[in-house]
């Protein structure tokens, strides 16, 4: 059985004193309420700014089902490239997962395929979880190429990687049309393309390996609609914005499955 999985990416949201004090309340949410699905089954992934990841590795420990992700890391293994943050920065204070190939890299920052690929290689070499992230623009849907577009994303970032690589990524469907708007991808769209990237797992790796990798939703993901989305077959959790930085709504979703 796949894992699910619940992930909040907090963006450039929160000062250290704000992130540890969300922290707070959801580890004590946890505490009074767990969810229903034990360790191994679920987990929780918090994806707060770099300043606050040290500080959030502490905070968690306590609960084997929290897990910490970094947003982005560097394509660079090291050197003379001021601003960036490294894979083993990131390993070295303990955070466990990396988001890669977020839309917003892609769009603002101009992330390609190459550089992805790249990313995903560092971050596996050094044994952090890739959250990678896929997903088309509203023109690109309106004009039904959505599937062609995620395919891409998919086989040129993912697909070099052999099986044993492949199976210990986290894959995130993100409608770009629907981060942060407050339109949601219906139940039905959300399950339609989750299936089809399965599917190209499938064709790629075989059937077994592809039921293996948990898929998430990420696009205006709220405690209103996490358990309708959820209940889809290949919807195994997801890469929640806005509502994970409001812990009784990060709660509520996280209780969702």
């Amino acid at each position: 059985m796949r894992k699910k999985i619940a992930a909040g990416n907090w963006k450039m949201n929160t000062t250290l004193d704000e992130g540890v004090q969300l922290i707070n309340d959801l580890m004590k949410g946890l505490e009074q309420n767990p969810p229903k699905q034990k360790v191994g089954e679920m987990e929780i992934v918090l994806a707060p700014p770099f300043i606050t990841l040290a500080a959030a590795v502490e905070h968690v420990k306590f609960n084997p089902q929290v897990h910490i992700a970094a947003q982005n890391c560097s394509h660079k293994d090291k050197g003379a490239y001021t601003g960036e943050v490294s894979v083993d920065m990131i390993r070295s204070i303990g955070a466990e997962y990396v988001i890669i190939g977020h839309s917003e890299r892609r769009e603002y920052f101009k992330e390609n395929a190459a550089m992805l690929a790249a990313k995903v290689d560092l971050a596996l070499s050094r044994k952090l979880v890739p959250i990678f992230c896929c997903g088309e623009p509203l023109e690109v849907r309106q004009k039904e190429g959505h599937f062609k577009w995620v395919e891409e994303q998919i086989s040129q970032s993912l697909f070099h990687l052999e099986e044993e690589t492949i199976r210990k990524i986290v894959i995130a469907y993100e409608p770009v049309w629907a981060i942060g708007t407050g339109v949601t991808a219906t139940s039905e769209q959300a399950q339609e393309m989750h299936a089809y990237i399965r599917e190209l797992l499938t064709k790629q790796y075989g059937k077994e390996l592809a039921q293996q990798i948990p898929i998430l939703y990420g696009g205006s993901v709220s405690a209103k609609n996490a358990a309708e989305l959820f209940a889809n077959a290949d919807v195994d959790g997801g890469l929640v914005g806005g509502a994970s930085l409001k812990a009784d709504d990060f709660l509520t979703i996280i209780r969702s499955f």
